[in-house]
């Protein structure tokens, strides 16, 4: 499939060369891994943050291993999704000359992120307490799976795990069935840019305070919050919710209706949208009159019956034609896609959504940008995901200000690597 970018993607259009970064000068030592972490830290990264990936050396972060693999680029699907803008450093941690190193770049840091299980970053002595020491302005962001305190302390946890557990399983699918995770990572997702706001938080009370502070998010607690208003709900009602598939239990008509060609979604979210619906695009105005009909409440309890009237109406044309017609009435509605259709839709090719960058070596490969449009700080442009320790040899040098002697006997102890290896970095100008 990577062959077809050139003809199904634009090229990525680079962002004003003049123009600053939202993070500028902000260095993030991230020591996450699979998904809530790395993501948390590829927003800032896009942001322009210089985020430096501490990965364990010769197998790097497990989420490398995810499937599908393109020997060609070297990299995974979902790894190269979580992972851009990122430099890779390959170090042993339980070495001495491993540690002190990595507690060095925490010494220059802005931010530190790390989602491992509870007490091992304690154990290393890289926890926010050893950290603020040398560094008392350092923000320190835990991503954890129930909480970094506490008899649950120590549970690892996955985002189905969260998803279970939260009741978010429990209100999705249909009712004569157990419920269904989501199949994309929608906890992990989620805690990513909770961590990622939490960690924005904190950088402009630094610059108001002058200090540093340490900050958790937990995938179970972010969980909970992606229920919804289910919570306050069942609390008002004291009932547990119920499975509806694709219709909604507060809105009516919501759900998937059939045109002749194609199946489509409506949220009829007002009495007003309902009117219009009726009036203007299915053109029966006795049922928008009908009183039976005339709220939310009303028209749920007489759900059959209008989703059988509403199918009947639409089967009689295709989709294109009643898209324009709830258009322009302003009824909101969506064909139903796959992931494929809805990457190559009008809509995304628009807003540029998936585009094509090269790597290093001139191969294509695409990029998924993120949803965000600064006017003044653009995001960064997307430079692909690294592979193990490709910047170890250029971060030392860098940022810490070692030479190549220096290095070379470093990597010669093997704490880069079973090879001792490393990547040359660019020779500074």
């Amino acid at each position: 499939m990577l062959e077809n970018l050139e003809t199904d993607f634009p090229e990525h259009q680079p962002r004003p060369g003049a123009a600053p970064h939202a993070l500028e000068g902000i260095r993030v030592v991230d020591f996450t891994h699979f998904i809530a972490g790395p993501f948390a830290t590829m927003i800032l990264a896009d942001m322009g943050a210089d985020v430096i990936k501490i990965e364990a050396p010769d197998r790097g972060d497990d989420f490398r291993q995810y499937p599908p693999f393109n020997e060609s680029l070297g990299l995974a699907a979902p790894f190269l999704w979580s992972n851009r803008n990122k430099r890779s450093l390959a170090i042993d941690l339980k070495s001495a000359e491993g540690l002190a190193i990595v507690q060095e770049l925490i010494a220059s840091a802005d931010v530190v992120v790390e989602n491992f299980s509870t007490g091992v970053m304690k154990r290393l002595g890289l926890d926010y307490q050893a950290c603020s020491k040398n560094n008392p302005k350092l923000i320190y962001c835990s991503i954890s799976a129930y909480g970094r305190d506490g008899s649950f302390s120590d549970r690892l946890g996955f985002d189905p795990i969260a998803q279970a557990e939260s009741g978010f399983i429990s209100m999705n699918g249909y009712a004569d069935r157990e419920g269904v995770r989501a199949l994309s990572p929608v906890m992990d997702i989620s805690t990513a840019m909770m961590a990622s706001n939490a960690i924005l938080g904190a950088l402009v009370a630094r610059a108001r305070l002058g200090k540093g502070q340490e900050l958790e998010v937990s995938l179970f607690d972010n969980a909970i919050l992606m229920t919804g208003y289910a919570t306050l709900q069942h609390l008002f009602t004291s009932t547990e919710h119920s499975r509806h598939g694709n219709t909604s239990p507060d809105t009516c008509p919501s759900g998937a209706f059939r045109a002749k060609d194609r199946t489509f979604y409506i949220n009829c979210g007002s009495n007003k949208i309902f009117q219009r619906l009726m009036t203007q695009v299915i053109e029966l105005p006795d049922v928008a009159r009908d009183p039976e009909y005339a709220t939310g409440v009303q028209r749920s309890r007489r759900r059959e019956a209008l989703f059988a009237l509403l199918n009947e109406a639409f089967s009689k044309q295709p989709w294109a034609y009643w898209q324009e017609r709830m258009r322009r009435a302003g009824v909101p509605c969506g064909l139903i896609r796959t992931v494929g259709e809805a990457i190559r839709s009008d809509e995304a090719q628009e807003r540029r959504i998936v585009t094509r960058i090269a790597d290093s070596n001139g191969k294509w490969l695409p990029n998924v940008a993120m949803p965000i449009r600064y006017a003044g700080t653009p995001l960064a442009d997307p430079v692909r995901a690294p592979t193990v320790g490709e910047h170890t040899k250029e971060v030392l040098r860098e940022v810490l200000g070692y030479d190549d002697d220096r290095i070379t006997a470093l990597a010669k102890s093997g704490i880069f690597g079973s090879s001792g290896s490393l990547v040359p970095a660019a020779e500074p100008t």
